[in-house]
This record gives C-alpha cells, structure tokens and sequence, in this order.
C-alpha cells in the first residue's frame, strides 16, 4: 500500500473523531447524542467482552478470584449478569441481550449527561472550559448513575459515586493537556 493511501485512511479517521454523527439543530443536542452513541457501543462491547471472558473461565474450570488452579466449587461465583445461565441457548442469548442493552444504555446515559453538563457549563461561564466545569459535571453525573443502578442506594453511596466522578472527571481534564 503506498503512503498516500494510507494518509487518506488516516485522514478519515481523524476527520471522523472530530466530526458528529448527528445534526439535531443545536450544538447541545449534537454532543449529548454523539456522546450517548459512542458510549453506548463502548458500553456494549465492555458487556459481551466481559461475558465471553466468564464463559472462558466457566468453560475450562479456572477459579479466577484466587489465580489459583481450577475450582471444584463453581456454582458459588458471582457473575455480573447471573441470569446468562438460562434453561437453553436462546434464554442465555436473549438475557445477554436483554443486559447488553441495559449496560449500553447506563454508559450511553452517563456519556449524554457528562457531555451535556460541561456543554452548559461551558456556554454559562462564558466559554471557560477548565477543571471545574469538569469537577462539577462529574459529581452530578457520579451522582446521578449512583442513583440508577440500584434501586437501594444509599446517601453515601450517591455522595461517594458523586465523590469519584468530580475525582476522575477533573483529573482527565487536568491530565489532558499534559499528553
């Protein structure tokens, strides 16, 4: 292949990170959907990836919590998604399905909601966009998502998750112009 094959390869891929898959008449709308898909997939691909490596470890007997040789208990594992186990093949299919969605749409939705946050916080502060606007829409997202996952959350898991977010968020945004 000659290089200014390769360049027109290289070229489209750039010009597709910076370009938005939609065009919803605001720029707002824009990022939260392009944000939303994104994550979605990468949701997606976490969730299968992550079943396929318990079915491995399930398959060949590998006890995984201990990196020790194979277990003989293997009933007592906690997977992520405990109903895969189905009566057959098209239950097993269809509850992966069924969680793959759901994993999708928790990272799609934490995306969106990260991506929209910084967004109006950009747009309100005058177009200062700096750790705090990142700080601020990672401790609402965190959360958030604390309180959509499950249906007993706490107030110090929600603090926690909130905590953790604005922790993460402001220090990607600190370490970004580092790289």
């Amino acid at each position: 292949m000659e290089k200014s094959g390769g360049r027109k390869v290289m070229d489209e891929i750039r010009s597709f990170e910076k370009a938005s898959l939609f065009d919803l008449g605001h720029p707002l709308l824009n990022r939260i959907a392009d944000s939303f898909v994104k994550a979605a997939g990468v949701g997606a691909l976490q969730a299968v990836s992550r079943e396929a490596y318990f079915t491995v470890v399930d398959g060949t007997g590998f006890d995984s919590s201990s990196m020790g040789p194979p277990s003989e208990d293997t009933g007592s594992k906690k997977h992520r998604f405990p109903n895969l186990r189905g009566e057959n093949n098209s239950k097993s299919l269809e509850a992966l399905v069924k969680n793959t969605g759901k994993e999708s749409l928790q990272w799609g939705l934490a995306a969106g909601l990260y991506s929209g946050i910084t967004y109006g916080m950009k747009e309100a502060r005058g177009g200062a966009h700096d750790w705090r606007n990142s700080a601020v829409a990672g401790a609402l997202t965190g959360a958030a998502m604390a309180m959509t996952t499950s249906e007993r959350t706490s107030h110090e898991q929600v603090v926690q998750s909130a905590l953790t977010g604005a922790a993460i968020s402001t220090a990607a945004n600190l370490l970004s112009s580092v790289f």
